[in-house]
């Protein structure tokens, strides 16, 4: 595939996460979460490392970089490897740098799910060496004061395992200490210390609080063994709704999974339709052109042929007004004709009537 049309199908992958607001959970960017390497293509021959890192630290710091170089010239093959501290740094990297120029040539900036670094470790000198293994990135000092790495530690979740050992350590420490206790007390009370005289103001015995004692320690038994059966229906009530806690979550998921596909399919329909009705609206205006071009040729045809039928209307008249002057003058030569005619027979009449005359 050539990568201008990666450049693009990037560029609209992202176009299309930010028209429909997807979320980053459910983002493409997802896929490539525990990877913090990006792959960089199409810049300069004459970019070296310290170029690529002055572009691509503006968003994030730069931990290693591998420009791939010609074996044997040492020349810069025109793209590299790019491992970044943070992997969210990766995401503006490919959603900001992506499709911009450099000297003007376009780049391409994608996402390395598994980056597996090169083999020729033998052939490579000691710098690039050094660089691939401890990386590019400035070393921070050690800091001895625990408050800063207080600030930058995250609290982590502990899983619910962990929880329940700690609780049984506990119960067992308190069962020792309970137990060392009374051991202590046991031969304290076998051999106790010889005490000093001590005056002890004696209470009068009171009857009823003996009862009182006896039905407290009844009691108290009782309620020791609902308060242990009510912490196990707790313990089992709390599984069950963490239990359907994370079912509804789960379902959750899965319907706005479905919702975002069911969306995305409307749009990929949406486009679509889009483009079958700008697809017959061009068919029309084509089919419509053609249209006025053969109304106009038939126009074109209808003017020819009323001109031909004017000349031949012309040619017609011409012809007849050729004929009628033809029988015209056709008609003075009979005239004429028969005017000489009777003229000659007149004179010879004439001349026939003289000579009969003569000879009488």
């Amino acid at each position: 595939m050539n990568p201008l049309t990666k450049v693009k199908l990037i560029n609209e992958l992202n176009e299309r996460e930010a028209d429909l607001g997807v979320n980053e959970a459910v983002s493409w960017h997802t896929v490539y979460k525990d990877s913090a390497w990006i792959f960089v293509g199409g810049f300069p021959y004459e970019l070296t490392e310290g170029d690529i890192i002055c572009v691509f630290s503006q968003y994030g710091e730069v931990v290693n970089i591998n420009l791939v170089r010609d074996k044997k010239t040492g020349k810069s093959k025109g793209f590299c490897f790019l491992c970044y501290e943070d992997q969210r740094s990766t995401i503006l990297a490919v959603d900001n740098l992506n499709s911009i120029k450099i000297k003007g040539r376009t780049i391409r900036v994608d996402h390395v799910k598994d980056y597996r670094p090169p083999k020729d470790s033998e052939d490579i000198d000691d710098v690039t060496k050094h660089l691939r293994e401890e990386g590019c990135a400035p070393k921070a000092p050690e800091s001895s004061s625990s408050e800063e790495d207080e600030q930058y530690c995250t609290p982590v979740k502990k899983p619910k395992k962990d929880k329940k050992e700690k609780k049984k350590k506990k119960k067992e420490k308190k069962e020792k200490k309970k137990k060392a206790e009374k051991e202590r007390a046991a031969p304290a009370s076998s051999s106790p210390p010889p005490l000093l005289p001590v005056r002890v103001k004696e209470e009068k015995e009171d009857t009823a609080y003996e009862k009182y004692n006896q039905r407290g320690t009844s009691q108290g038994g009782q309620h020791n063994g609902q308060r242990v059966r009510d912490n196990e229906e707790e313990r089992g009530r709390e599984t069950e709704e963490d239990r359907r806690r994370n079912r509804d979550r789960e379902d959750n998921r899965d319907r706005r999974r479905e919702a975002d596909r069911d969306n995305e399919r409307r749009t990929d329909a949406d486009r679509d339709r889009r483009r079958e009705t700008d697809r017959d609206y061009n068919r029309r205006r084509e089919t419509g052109m053609g249209r006025d071009d053969r109304h106009r040729e038939t126009e074109r045809d209808g003017e020819r042929r009323r001109d031909a039928d004017r000349d031949r209307d012309e040619r017609k008249r011409e012809t007849d007004r050729d004929g009628e002057r033809r029988d015209a003058d056709q008609d003075r030569d009979k005239r004429r004709r028969d005017a000489d005619r009777d003229r000659d027979d007149k004179m010879i009449r004439r001349d026939t009537d003289r000579d009969h005359d003569r000879r009488r």
